[in-house]
């Protein structure tokens, strides 16, 4: 085991395992490519199913089910599946992986609109406020903090699942996991592994900072209120 780990690291630390087309910085771009467009392609359809349903309160079964039900699919059989019915491309891949970061996001969106106080939304609207003024100018700011829970949760999702681009012999970090199967080499495999969690943990921390930064609560200082004493009574001057 000692051993495991110390050729692990040299192959971690070495030159050459970071240079060139199958270095790992080349690798670690095409990662992110993948994870960070399947995301937005996932936002862009999820983003305003939430805000509907969470808005009308209309379809909230539904759509929640319908989006869950991408969450079951095998992700691995899902690429497959497309990959015989479009041939040799990323199709397979980002379908697969915005199914995966869909439902967290539709998830998390319909909740943040849900846990809008109905006063303020009716107070909004005693205003004059029409239903999109509403939706945009009340319910999405109050929202936001949960919306953003559902795009970290899918991004991390994603990116621990973006090593199936090289089952289909496309790159990413998935291709050293893939590669080192192959070729029976533990150590290429156990190094994809771990350079995956840790861009994973990286930007998990990253975005929970980003978040409690744009979210951060302002909680005014507890003022106690002490009992005033009481005014001494003048004294009297007496000649």
């Amino acid at each position: 085991m000692y051993e495991l780990f110390k050729n692990l690291g040299a192959w971690l630390v070495s030159g050459e395992q970071w240079t060139g087309p199958d270095g790992i910085g080349h690798r670690l771009a095409e990662h992110l490519q993948y994870s960070l467009l399947a995301t937005l392609i996932a936002a862009a359809i999820a983003l305003p199913v939430g805000l509907l349903i969470g808005h009308t309160g209309r379809g909230a079964f539904l759509a929640i089910n319908l989006s869950s039900f991408g969450r079951a699919l095998p992700t691995v059989g899902l690429v497959v599946l497309v990959f015989l019915a479009s041939g040799l491309s990323m199709w397979p891949v980002y379908i697969a992986l915005v199914a995966l970061a869909v439902p967290s996001i539709v998830t998390n969106t319909y909740a943040g609109m849900t846990a809008v106080d109905p006063e303020v939304r009716d107070a909004a609207r005693g205003q004059g406020m029409r239903g999109h003024q509403v939706l945009f100018q009340v319910e999405l700011p109050l929202a936001m903090p949960l919306i953003m829970t559902g795009l970290r949760l899918a991004l991390i999702q994603v990116v621990a699942t973006a090593t199936i681009a090289a089952y289909v012999s496309f790159g990413g970090l998935g291709r050293y996991v893939f590669d080192g199967l192959a070729q029976r080499d533990l150590v290429q495999v156990l190094g994809g592994a771990v350079l995956v969690a840790v861009v994973a943990v990286v930007l998990d921390l990253a975005l929970s900072c980003l978040q409690r930064a744009l979210f951060r609560t302002h909680r005014p200082k507890d003022t106690e209120s002490t009992p005033s004493r009481p005014a001494k009574p003048a004294q009297e001057h007496t000649r």
